[in-house]
């Protein structure tokens, strides 16, 4: 009877350890952003949150709708709630320098999700932004046979966007034949909207045929947006657009023969999965594997 007794209530101490432990290991990640709205933002944060809930762990996701002091706030309301982990969904790093310092000194990482790195972000998982705009900007200029005006539509703010309109600013430097008419910066929520309108006024300001001969996007809505505006002007076969994401409405219009001639893909569930792989990296003490890392991206054309 004693050794039943003790057999018994060695089953129960295992089980009570077991389901302690199962606890212990459930997380809590808050996921930040200011672009929920995006497209591709959205398809990021999704493919994570359904990645997190096939580990059981818990996605508090906080959407700001584009204002970076709400933002600031919200996260400091995470600090407070000692989540396991804060993850900036496209959200720029540079804006929190405050917020991740504090987060730091709790002890709890910091990770972008296309968001960029500065020091404090224990690891960025993006696209290679650079590379990206290298590619469609030669693409576009050749398109054109490097010579006469472009639009540029950007949105500097966003780390990604900075570094793609960077490397536009570096190879027009050895096009000078290229001249940018205008700079736009697009406003978040709702760019293509605002490129739309703010094409339509820039067509309107240059009538003339071949005043312009390109639009330069730093992402695929403000492209489709732009494009939109050309085609209600009726100057489709003068003006040809690029931009970046491969989003499906984009790559779309690109099969359809539109002034839309070409994007560059990002894989942004895989993003959401290098995102979770870190993070599990990070829980189980192992670190990250580095402090940025890439998933690939293609040039998409008609052809």
């Amino acid at each position: 009877m004693r050794q039943l007794m003790i057999g018994i209530l060695m089953v129960a101490l295992f089980f009570t350890c077991t389901v302690g432990s199962l606890a212990a290991e459930k997380k809590t990640v808050a996921m930040l952003t200011p672009y929920l709205a995006s497209v591709t933002t959205n398809e990021m944060i999704k493919a994570f949150e359904t990645e997190a809930g096939t580990k059981g762990w818990d996605v508090i996701t906080v959407d700001t709708k584009g204002d970076f002091g709400a933002l600031a706030s919200r996260m400091e309301d995470m600090i407070s709630r000692k989540v396991d982990a804060i993850v900036l969904g496209m959200a720029d790093p540079n804006q929190l320098k405050d917020q991740i310092k504090k987060a730091n000194a709790a002890q709890i990482p910091v990770l972008g999700g296309d968001a960029g790195w500065i020091p404090g972000v224990t690891c960025n998982v993006t696209s290679n932004n650079y590379v990206m705009s290298a590619m469609m900007t030669t693409y576009l200029f050749n398109a054109i046979g490097r010579a006469g005006n472009i639009v540029v539509f950007t949105h500097r703010p966003h780390h990604g966007v900075r570094k793609r309109t960077q490397i536009l600013d570096a190879i027009l430097l050895e096009n000078l034949d290229i001249k940018v008419l205008t700079e736009h910066h697009v406003q978040v929520p709702g760019p293509i909207e605002d490129a739309r309108k703010a094409m339509e006024s820039i067509l309107i300001a240059h009538p003339q045929p071949g005043s312009i001969k390109a639009v330069w996007a730093g992402w695929d809505e403000p492209a489709i947006g732009a494009m939109q505006a050309i085609v209600a002007a009726g100057r489709q076969k003068e003006i040809v657009v690029t931009g970046i994401d491969g989003t499906t409405q984009a790559v779309d219009f690109i099969k359809k023969g539109s002034p839309l001639i070409a994007t560059v893909s990002q894989d942004f569930v895989g993003m959401a999965r290098v995102l979770i792989q870190q993070l599990e990296r990070i829980f189980t003490g192992q670190g990250a594997s580095s402090i940025e890392l890439y998933t690939p991206s293609t040039l998409i054309t008609k052809e």
